[in-house]
Formats: structure tokens, sequence, C-alpha cells
């Protein structure tokens, strides 16, 4: 990132309204509620058991005595008033207490039960729901998100109690741009979707994939502070080709089959039509889209809509992070990265996307021309489920086709169409072998035993597929038969491993959570209108430089999730920097774009952080319609 306008002074009406955003201005402290509200109170329009059954204003027993008396909430409570230090010390007592016995039978994961217990604090209590999720964001990541979420997703229909998010359905067209007007949020910033086709590694889910969306909006919260009244997670049913929930009498989902081509797309373009009608700021991010869509639909929204793809680009950036992260662990220079040799198992949305993305960042670092395109591409051997894909195989996905290998390079190196993993991996001898198949146990044990072959003196395994089912291969694994200086990363959470002798094999999760809220907060920010790929780029290589020397050194190529609230802050930072870059920043709220470009780095990252949301109590007061 370049230093830009650093040495411009603040302007007077800027620093006036920064102070004005802060009772200590924005140089010296932090604001809890970051949007409109502030300190300020919040109005409601509603009182007594109304405030308590809604979860956005309900403080159960930490409403104070005047409040009570205002809000008509005097004797529907306990007398004593808690501070929210004591409800969440009694809920943590409750939690672990009830999570043995909210197992559903001895079958019931212990990771499930303690969704149910949280899944209902965030239905009471929101505030103090998302204050126990980022003070235990290490232990509670794991269980809204992969690969909990997948559990939940899995099992919604028999799990949903209570409605959080919008349905969008096809038999809703021609309604949608009114139906978006029964959302009570004035204003939406982040909306998740999902059609349910890919949930992930779990296949066609249909309606019970909003699990993944009310997951990914619990972190951009937690992570990156967005206000929670101000995410909506939303479900678009255009059937299910599931077999087992065609049939199942207790779906809550359409019961007929996908629709495809351009009914398809028409209520895709239908109800991002509505959306940005009602909200015009709002950014959209796709999830968990098959991989014949996500391409697809990214490319005809992003020049148009603040959009992206989690899968496609989020991972991508992830990915990224690592294996610049695993040139670094080499005790090289990230500038050598278009020296790496790559093979990757798998060619859906996720690989090629990751594939089309380092690309780019070797094509960058190498000149950033056609040459250096088309050196770049030479780094990579693509292998899907049919084996190599090489110019040779008939039907070549046009999404892979850039990255199937010519036939007579391959003849040079023993290779041939659709040769299996372990002859590529033998053949080419990469420095890094990733993983993004969604196939369990893939990075067999012939296949490590290649890697023992590698040219690289520290080779990386990314084994990036969830949940934790579908990881190419355990840590264990990577490191017993592979060797102690393996560079181990995956996409779910796995234990470091003791190698002995007081070393340990460092398990580094390459999760997606390390960028999205990030890149979802800056965009915000910014005020950019489109999420451009400078911006992702900007992500990426912040997330790679995070990591000191010494901890990329020891094997540490990804952060601890414990700090995903600075990660974000700096993430978004970058975002926002990219954009200012790239002419594309027009501001956020009272500062615009010119006044935003005035801000140095450490002011910048103060207005970060300043406009991250905390889970604190507002004062209520109530207004009469």
């Amino acid at each position: 990132m370049s230093n830009f306008c650093r040495q411009i002074k603040l302007s007077s009406s800027l620093i006036r309204r920064l102070k004005h955003r802060s009772s200590n201005s924005m140089l010296s402290g932090r604001r809890s509620f970051t949007t409109t509200e502030g300190h300020r109170p919040s109005l409601v329009h509603k009182r007594s058991l109304d405030i308590l059954h809604d979860p956005w204003f309900n403080k159960g027993t930490a409403f104070s005595m005047t409040e009570r008396d205002r809000l008509d909430l005097r004797g529907l409570l306990p007398p004593t008033v808690m501070s929210p230090e004591m409800q969440i010390e009694r809920f943590m007592v409750d939690l672990k207490r009830l999570e043995v016995n909210a197992r559903d039978g001895p079958s019931d994961p212990y990771a499930l039960a303690k969704w149910r217990i949280l899944n209902r604090l965030h239905d009471r209590n929101e505030t103090m729901y998302y204050k126990v999720l980022i003070n235990n964001i290490e232990e509670y990541a794991p269980i809204v998100y992969t690969p909990t979420v997948g559990l939940v997703c899995q099992n919604y229909s028999g799990l949903f109690r209570r409605p959080r998010g919008m349905y969008f359905s096809a038999a809703d067209r021609g309604e949608m741009m009114s139906m978006v007007y029964n959302w009570p949020a004035e204003q939406v910033d982040m909306i998740v979707v999902t059609d349910g086709s890919r949930i992930l590694g779990l296949g066609d889910l249909g309606v019970q994939g909003i699990g993944i969306a009310i997951g990914k909006l619990d972190l951009y919260v937690a992570a990156a502070g967005i206000n929670p009244q101000r995410v909506l997670p939303v479900m678009i049913d255009v059937g299910t080709n599931n077999e087992k929930l065609l049939k199942d009498p207790l779906y809550l989902g359409l019961q007929e089959h996908r629709l495809d081509g351009d009914e398809y797309l028409a209520v895709i373009d239908e109800f991002m039509e509505a959306v940005f009608t009602r909200w015009p700021h709002v950014i959209v991010q796709f999830e968990d889209f098959q991989s014949k869509w996500a391409f697809k639909l990214l490319q005809r929204y992003r020049s148009t809509y603040r959009m992206f793809n989690d899968d496609v680009q989020g991972t991508a950036g992830v990915a990224i992070a690592g294996l610049l992260g695993a040139v670094r662990a080499q005790g090289k220079p990230m500038i050598d990265f278009p020296k790496q040799k790559i093979v990757v198992a798998g060619a859906g949305s996720a690989g090629i996307g990751v594939v089309n993305a380092a690309r780019k960042t070797m094509a960058r670092m190498l000149g950033n021309n056609e040459s250096a395109f088309d050196s770049a591409g030479s780094q990579f051997w693509v292998v899907d489920a049919e084996g190599l894909i090489t110019e040779a195989r008939d039907n070549i996905d046009p999404d892979a086709l850039p990255f199937a290998r010519k036939v007579k390079e391959i003849d040079r190196q023993g290779l041939r169409e659709g040769a299996s993993l372990a002859e590529v991996v033998k053949q080419v001898k990469p420095d890094v072998l990733l993983g993004l198949s969604a196939v369990g146990g893939l990075f067999s044990k012939e296949v490590l035993e290649a890697l023992k072959g590698s040219t690289s003196t520290r080779p990386a395994i990314f084994a990036m597929s969830n949940p934790t089912k579908n990881a190419e291969c355990t840590p264990e694994e990577a490191f017993s038969i592979v060797g102690d200086n393996v560079i181990f990363a995956s996409g779910s959470p796995f234990k470091d491993v003791d190698l002995g002798n007081g070393h340990i094999g460092h398990c580094n999760q390459g999760n997606n959570m390390y960028l999205f809220p990030g890149i979802g907060l800056g965009t915000l920010l910014s005020g950019s209108r489109i999420i451009s790929d400078g911006m992702l780029q900007a992500a990426a290589e912040c997330l790679a430089a995070y990591m000191t020397e010494e901890e990329v050194l020891k094997g540490m190529i990804y952060p601890s999730i414990s700090s995903i609230r600075d990660i974000t802050k700096e993430v978004a930072a970058a975002v926002v920097r990219e954009a200012i870059e790239e002419d594309l920043a027009e501001g956020y709220r009272e500062i615009d774009g010119r006044e935003l470009c005035k801000l140095n780095q450490e002011e910048l990252a103060t207005f970060v952080e300043g406009n991250m949301w905390d889970p604190d109590y507002p004062t209520l007061v109530y207004k009469q319609d």
C-alpha cells in the first residue's frame, strides 16, 4: 500500500467532526455504539412485555430502576439490578452446566448443544449474546461458524424455533420489491445471501442453508463491529435437488426441483434490484452458491453492485495470505512467491478462485504485463475428480481452461491427461499442495509420501476444505508422514501437534473470517460503490504481513482467532486505503471522500476502530408513535 495523503494535515472542519463523534475525540478513545445512536439514548416505540420480548432492546435484569419506571417494567423483573458482567457470569455458569443436558440423546454432539444454548440467548438478548461471543471468540467461533454451522444447517428444519432473516422464494417472483419493506430496519449495512445449493462441503441443503448466512453475520458483528440491527441474513429458495429433503414432510422449504437457466437468473436479478432499491448502500456477500453459478453471478453483478462472493474471493484472499506466509516461513521474501510450484486439488469455485487470485498476485510481482501473466500461469497444476486437467480433455470447464496444462509440456514431465494426484505430486515436486476439493482424506499416505520429494526445504500443505470431516488430511498425518518441517494449514480448526522434544507442529486455520469481516467493514467505511480486485488484494497482503518474522519461521502463518477484532481493523484500514488509491472512496456518513483522504495511517486506524460497534446496552427512552 502506498503512503497516500499522509503528509496532509487534518482540515479544521474534519477535526470538529471527529471531536463531535467522541467525548474525548476519536484520536484518544473509542465509542461503543458506532452508528448514529452513539452513546445517545435509543428511542423505542414499545414498552412493558413488548420490550422484554424484543432481543434488539431487551436487557433482562440489567434494566435500571429508572428505565423500569420509564418503560413500564417495574414488577415484571426480579428486583435486583444486575450489571452486564454479572449477567454474563451467570450465563456462563449455566452454559457449562446445561451443555451436557442440552444434548438431544447420546449421539448429539456437545457442539450442537452449545449452539442451542447460545441461540436461545440470541433469541432473547442480542447485546448480551454478542458480548459473550466477542469475549470468548476463540471458543465460540467454531460453534456459530464452521464446523458446527454445518451440523446446524443439516438439522435446521428440526432446530428452527423463531425466524431470523428473510426468505425469498421462487413463489415470490414479482413481489420482492414490496417484500423488502417487511424488514423492520430502516437501514441495512450488510446482507449475506445463499441459495443453499452448496453449503460448505455438504452439498444441496435447500432452505436449511440459512444457517450459514446467520453464522457469517454473527462474525461480521463480532469481528468487524457491524451493528447487529443493520445486518440481514437471506435465503433465496429456488427449490432443492436433494431427494431426501424433497421427501421429508418436516422440510421447511419449497419441495420442488431447483430452478435453472434464465428462470433462476430472473429470481436473483429481482432480489438484487429489490434490496439495492431499498438500501442503496448495502453490501451483499454471496455465500455457498454452487460452482456453476458462483462465478457467473459474481461477474454479472460485481461492476454494478457492492457485492462479493466469499467462496471465490474470500477463500482466495485467505489462501493468498497463507501462501505468502509459507514463502516467508521458508526464509524467503514474499517477492519470491512467483517461483513457487503449486499443485491444486479441486477445480470448483473455491479452487479456481484461489488459482486466479494467486496468478494475479504473481503477475503483479513480475511486472503486471501479459508476459508476467503467462509466466505466472505456468506455476499451477490443477487436479480435479478426473485427474490432471490438460488441453487434451474434452469439455473442459471454461473457468478451469486457463490452467489446463499443455500436452507437450506434461509429456516432458512424465505426466498425462487425467494423471492422479499422487502422480502429479511425485513428478512436479511442488512447494505447495493446496486442497480445495471437499473430499475428506484426499491427501492419502501415497500423496503425502510423494510430497516428501518436494524441492522445497519446507513444503506447505493447505487442507482447506470445510467442515472438518472434509479436510484433505489431518495435521497429525501431515507431520508424521511428510516431516516436522512442513507448514500446515486447514480450513477448519485442528489442535497443534506435539512433535516431541518440546517442538510443536502448528496447525494454522486458514479461516475466511480473517478477511471477509474486514473486506465488508472497509468497503462500508470507504463508501466505494464496488469491491475491486485491488481492495481484495490489499486485504490479503495485509493479513500476510500481520505475523512477525519470528512467528512465521516457527511455522505460524495465520494469527490467533482471539485477535480477530484487531486483525479486522487492520484489514479494513488496508481496504479503505486501497479504495482511496483507486479513487473509489466516497466517504462514510459525515466524512466524505476528500476528508477521508486526509487521514494519515494512525488516524485512519482510529477512524475504523471508532466505527466498530461494541455490545454495550444503550439507554432506552420510550417515544409514542
